[in-house]
């Protein structure tokens, strides 16, 4: 029996920054940004947008897009690391969201919940659902990534930035895509990219050394926590490294194959926190199963070979092939973190649509990453019905359909300083209000439907 991805939708904020706008306010050369990472569009919430809204959104294009009967939909799993609330999960909201448009009590008998391990979450929702169909065959399971990728002003990750939702319908004889059975895994505990919890004393906010209610804080230290993230750039590169390489050996293994996987691959999708990252990362994977060629690179140091090898003929032939259809959407869209590699799926798959190649039955191979960290490899079939079905998603024409924003307007949603949206909402979810006063509900977030 074949279990994957039946259906698929995407959404993306409908406002973006343009790369070379951010590059020339921080005296980056843009072809650095733009010819050297692949990086054209940043992605960026406004005012009324949160990650709730964007895996909302998502979801209700894809019931709408496949008239989905929400009676057979056992499970919302969500992928995210950018949660709003250290208990409720992100998903029981995205339930309320659909029932306010789809009747109450619509999804009363479904499980969900949230996974979190950084990038790879929504991979390990995806897996977790597949089991879960082919041990419940008839049932069907929802699958959502949704994150806000967002960095500090002027820091090393800024440019990457970006945000997007993507919602798939699990099931089995699905129309797009099929697992298979066997995942390589590598596992590592690091501290490459991670969102801690940190505390100050009270007295250092209130200027007060005695013990003092303070917004109902009674502890003498004070939780903060924030959106960006701590990170190593160069750590956190040579982490995804080693997990992929790792990973992808372990998927040899437990497939009990022993010749080059990759070229039984028509397309490579891989976890993107930049677009060019997978074509920069996967040469190491390139370079063990093509020692040979590796060897007859020139240069003096292995390094010398890597960075040969990486120009060859034959690796920029790969790029180009297998690669470069994941990298479109990600360039025009930046890192969404746990949807960041089935944005690229779904890149790959509609620039395939549009150029009518015949892909049925051939092989897609994931390589997923998540920081802290670990990186599982898989591959998936290709199924008879997956051009029509994706070609509904309208990725390329939506995305060219966004605005785009001053460097001004930017760095203003950046700090959260606009009280009003940049753009009056139309048919879509937004957050409406968060309670201040209550306080029984102190922090409950509401949200509406615009037409």
């Amino acid at each position: 029996m074949k279990v994957g991805i039946d259906a698929i939708q995407f959404n993306v904020p409908k406002l973006f920054l343009p790369i070379a706008t951010l590059a020339n306010q921080r005296n980056i050369e843009v072809d650095k940004l733009t010819k050297g990472l692949g990086l054209e569009k940043m992605s960026f919430l406004d005012v009324n947008q949160d990650i709730i809204t964007l895996g909302a959104n998502a979801l209700l294009k894809l019931i709408e897009q496949e008239n989905i009967n929400l009676s057979e939909i056992s499970k919302i799993y969500v992928g995210t690391e950018s949660g709003v609330d250290n208990s409720k999960p992100i998903a029981s909201y995205i339930l309320n969201l659909i029932e306010q448009k789809t009747g109450a009590k619509s999804l009363q008998n479904c499980d969900v919940v949230d996974l979190t391990f950084a990038c790879i979450g929504a991979v390990d929702a995806l897996q977790t659902c597949v089991d879960y169909i082919r041990l419940h065959p008839t049932k069907k399971a929802i699958v959502i990534a949704t994150d806000n990728a967002k960095y500090d002003l002027n820091s090393t990750g800024e440019y990457t930035q970006g945000a997007g939702a993507i919602a798939m319908l699990i099931s089995a004889n699905p129309k797009i895509l099929a697992f298979s059975r066997e995942t390589g895994i590598s596992t590592e505990s690091v501290f490459d990219f991670f969102k801690p919890k940190q505390t100050i004393a009270k007295s250092a906010i209130t200027g007060n050394d005695t013990n003092e209610n303070w917004f109902d804080i009674l502890e003498n230290e004070v939780t903060i926590t924030k959106e960006q993230p701590v990170f190593d750039g160069q750590y956190s590169n040579s982490c995804y490294i080693n997990r992929i390489t790792a990973a992808y050996e372990h998927y040899k293994l437990e497939s009990q194959q022993t010749e080059i996987i990759f070229n039984n691959w028509e397309l490579i999708v891989m976890h993107l926190p930049y677009c060019f990252q997978g074509r920069r990362t996967f040469i190491e994977i390139f370079a063990n199963e093509n020692p040979n060629l590796l060897n007859q690179q020139e240069g003096e140091t292995v390094k010398d070979k890597m960075r040969a090898l990486s120009k060859s003929p034959e690796y920029i032939a790969l790029v180009r092939a297998k690669i470069y259809p994941s990298e479109i959407a990600s360039g025009n869209v930046g890192n969404i973190y746990t949807g960041s590699i089935f944005l690229g799926l779904l890149s790959a798959l509609y620039y395939s649509a549009t150029e009518n190649a015949d892909l049925t039955s051939k092989k897609i191979g994931f390589i997923a990453y998540g920081s802290g960290s670990k990186s599982k490899v898989f591959e998936a079939e290709i199924q008879p019905s997956w051009k029509d079905t994706i070609l509904k998603t309208n990725l390329f024409e939506d995305l060219e359909n966004r605005n785009a924003i001053s460097f001004d307007i930017y760095e203003k949603l950046h700090k959260k300083e606009l009280k009003t949206p940049v753009l009056p909402p139309k048919n879509e979810f937004v957050l409406d209000y968060i309670e201040n006063h209550n306080p029984v509900l102190k922090g409950a977030r509401y949200y509406k439907f615009v037409e």
